[in-house]
């Protein structure tokens, strides 16, 4: 079966970079959400094999979407991958002990997105 991702970012052109390189170069299903509101949704109804997550978003930014997906049974065990712009090394530090799978920092290389994503998923593709 076709690994499905889920693209939870408030910036269109970010969603439809990501969405573009999954797809074309990975060959993978996505999904995309342009809210942490939407994304949850999703997640709660889609069988989502791992989730790319904005940062900075409005209204619920990406750690209070992650903190709802992971006091959700149904949503707790989906890796999720951070985008962000801002990240130091007391930030991955914290993202590792919060269980979040990997960071992808922006603005990243579109061609190696997937290997990026495979890497940190551990998938052997």
């Amino acid at each position: 079966m076709t690994k499905r991702f889920l693209i939870v970012d408030d910036e269109e052109r970010i969603r439809e970079l990501v969405q573009a390189c999954l797809e074309d170069l990975g060959g993978w299903d996505t999904l995309t959400a342009a809210s942490g509101e939407e994304g949850l949704k999703i997640a709660q109804t889609e069988p989502i094999a791992a989730i790319l997550l904005d940062v900075s978003m409005p209204d619920m930014d990406g750690f209070a979407v992650y903190e709802q997906l992971q006091a959700n049974s149904l949503t707790q065990a989906i890796p999720v991958i951070l985008l962000t712009a801002k990240v130091q090394a007391s930030d991955r530090a914290r993202f590792a002990q919060m269980g979040i799978a990997g960071v992808i920092t922006k603005p990243f290389e579109p061609t190696s997105i997937c290997n990026e994503v495979t890497k940190i998923l551990g998938w052997d593709d």
